[in-house]
C-alpha cells in the first residue's frame, strides 16, 4: 500500500500512551504475568497500522484492550482525543458505533442458529435503527462486501471461510466505524483467499475512510496493506515505522528474522534467506 496519503490531524484518532496490561494470577503463589508495557502507538485517521509479532508478543491484548476487552493496569488510550481505558458498560457500549471489529475465526464468531440477515440486523436495531432501514442497511453491506443480496437468508454454515470473513467485515462496517481492530482477519484463509480479503479492506478503506488496526503476525501481509508498521516482542514495542522502511530494511534483529522467515518463490533465495535467518537466530 502506498504510504503518500495525507495524515489526518494533528491529533491522531487513536492515540496509546504508555500502556501497561497485567493478567492477575489464579492461585496464591503464582505471580501476576505482564503482558504489555510501556506500550505506545497512534493511528490517523484513513491509516492503517498493521501490528506484527509472532504468538505470545501481546499484539491481540493491546487489541483487546482498545475495544475494551481486557483491562487497563496504567497509560492512556484516547481515542477522537477522549480517554477510553476505563468506561463503563454503558459508554463503552455507544462507543462500539466508532470502533468495530474483526476476529480471526470468522465462523466462531457469527451466530450459527441465525440467518446473515438477522446477524447483521443486530447492531443496527441495537442502536436504534428501525427494521426497515436497517434491512435495506443490509442489502447495502452485503453489497460493499461483493456478496449477493439474497445471502442475507443462508446460514453461516452455507459460506466458506473467505464469505464468512466478508460476512464479519460487513458486520464491523454496520454502523459506519472510524476505526475497526482487525485481530489475525487473515490468517485461517488460504493464500489466494487472503490476498481477495486484504483487497477488500483497501477498497473499503479508500472508499470510506476507516482507519484500521491490523494485528498479524505475517509480514508480508503487513507490507501489503499498512501504512505504518509496529513490531512487538514480549508485550514491548520494539520497532516502528513506515511500512515500506519496516517490511524492506528493519532495523531490529528480531524484525529481520521475522522478514527472514518469510518464504519466497524462488529456491536460491530461500535457501540463502533460510542460512541467514539461522544466522540471526
Amino acid at each position: 500500500m502506498s504510504t503518500d496519503a495525507t495524515h489526518g490531524a494533528a491529533q491522531p484518532l487513536l492515540d496509546v500512551s504508555h500502556l501497561d496490561v497485567v493478567y492477575q494470577a489464579r492461585g496464591l503463589r503464582r505471580a501476576p504475568f505482564r503482558a504489555l508495557t510501556d506500550v505506545s502507538i497512534s493511528i490517523d485517521r484513513g491509516r492503517t497500522l498493521g501490528l506484527v509479532g509472532e504468538s505470545g508478543s501481546g499484539k491481540t491484548t493491546l487489541g483487546r484492550a482498545i475495544v475494551g476487552l481486557v483491562p487497563v493496569e496504567s497509560g492512556s488510550i484516547r481515542f477522537e482525543g477522549d480517554e477510553i481505558s476505563a468506561l463503563s458498560t454503558r459508554r463503552r457500549r455507544r462507543l462500539s458505533r466508532d470502533i468495530g471489529v474483526v476476529f480471526q475465526d470468522p465462523y466462531s464468531s457469527l451466530n450459527p442458529a441465525m440467518p446473515i440477515e438477522a446477524i447483521l440486523t443486530e447492531p443496527l436495531t441495537a442502536h436504534g435503527m428501525s427494521r426497515r432501514d436497517a434491512s435495506r442497511r443490509v442489502g447495502a453491506l452485503l453489497d460493499s462486501v461483493q456478496l449477493a443480496t439474497d445471502s442475507g437468508r443462508r446460514l453461516p454454515r452455507e459460506f466458506s471461510g473467505g464469505q464468512r470473513q466478508r460476512i464479519a467485515i460487513a458486520r464491523a462496517l454496520a454502523l459506519e466505524p472510524k476505526l475497526i481492530v482487525c485481530d489475525e482477519p487473515v490468517s485461517a484463509l488460504d493464500l489466494s483467499t487472503q490476498s481477495k480479503i486484504l483487497d477488500l479492506f483497501i477498497d473499503i478503506q479508500d472508499r470510506t475512510g476507516v482507519s484500521y488496526l491490523f494485528v498479524t503476525h505475517d509480514l508480508a501481509v503487513v507490507r501489503y496493506i499498512s501504512h505504518d508498521v509496529a513490531v512487538m516482542l514480549g508485550g514491548e514495542i520494539i520497532e516502528t515505522g513506515s511500512g515500506e522502511t519496516v517490511t524492506s530494511t528493519p532495523s531490529h534483529p528480531y524484525t529481520q528474522r521475522l522478514l527472514l522467515a518469510s518464504p519466497v518463490p524462488d529456491p536460491d533465495r530461500q535457501a540463502a534467506r533460510r542460512g541467514e535467518y539461522l544466522r540471526l537466530s
